[in-house]
């Protein structure tokens, strides 16, 4: 594959890429980032070497912020590039595994989430899907994978809240494998992945496929989540939500790209402006 432009890759071990995420200022998923991850799942098809990909991140406090929604909405397509990014990933007969610093929103949740396992420091992941309220859904697929992993009324929760969510928290939900002190997760997740790459290939890929009969949402699924999104995008509560978004820091590093949860109440629809106040 053409070297990318959003991440790096780490052949260095035997049977193990890893692949550290480097979209400056704050890891933002945009077209390129979906179409690179393509390429990426072909050169892992034709690699027959390869057993364990890790994931990680290059910036401590963003694993992945979110999607670019205005990068998107130019190029409605990688919508489905992303749901068949998302489809190979999980059918891949190598495992995937997501080792989590910092903040992980929206498309960065959905993208952990589509991986086999993952790990999260306690001391600095933070997850959200913050989708609701901007006016919109999440169309990446947490609404398909989140009831499978932590039940009907957590998914709601977390979706309808459009908040963050510590990695304590999404330990117990069932959101994660596990979490582990800072200092302690980079050599977990080196020992489980060495140990993974010490054995077969087409047994760890056979053991995945049977897991995955009870465990894994199809192409339809994902795509009526899709369908969705532009529909929504272009109603006047999430143009006005979307609006004040632009004018808070949205896509450098702020305060509110750090705290994006605690922001979102106040993002009220511009024909609730007025509402509740007292009069002068």
């Amino acid at each position: 594959m053409p070297d990318p432009s959003q991440f790096n890759i780490d052949r260095t071990y035997p049977g193990l890429w890893t692949i550290t995420f480097s979209n400056p200022p704050i890891n933002m998923f945009v077209p390129t980032t979906i179409v690179e991850l393509g390429a990426l799942m072909t050169g892992l098809d034709a690699n027959p070497s390869v057993k364990v990909v890790v994931f990680q991140s290059a910036n401590p406090d963003f694993f992945i912020a979110h999607l670019d929604v205005a990068k998107a909405a130019e190029r409605p397509e990688v919508l489905g590039l992303w749901r068949d990014f998302v489809l190979r990933l999980a059918a891949a007969p190598v495992v995937s595994i997501a080792k989590i610093r910092g903040r992980t929103r929206g498309i960065g949740n959905e993208f952990v989430l589509a991986c086999d396992m993952r790990f999260a420091s306690r001391q600095s992941a933070l997850f959200g899907n913050p989708e609701v309220g901007v006016g919109l859904i999440p169309d990446g697929g947490a609404l398909e994978w989140l009831p499978r992993l932590v039940g009907r009324s957590r998914t709601l929760e977390i979706v309808l809240s459009a908040d963050d969510f510590d990695a304590d928290i999404a330990e117990r939900y069932g959101w994660v494998n596990r979490t582990l002190d800072d200092v302690d997760l980079d050599s977990f997740v080196d020992t489980l992945v060495r140990r993974l790459a010490s054995f077969d290939r087409e047994t760890l890929a056979a053991a995945k496929a049977q897991v995955n009969r009870f465990g894994t949402p199809t192409a339809a699924e994902l795509q009526s989540s899709i369908d969705l999104f532009f529909p929504l995008l272009a109603l006047p509560g999430a143009q006005a939500r979307r609006a004040k978004v632009r004018n808070v820091g949205y896509g450098v590093p702020s305060d509110f790209e750090l705290n994006f949860g605690r922001y979102l109440p106040a993002f009220g629809r511009a024909d609730d402006d007025h509402t509740d106040k007292q009069p002068g």
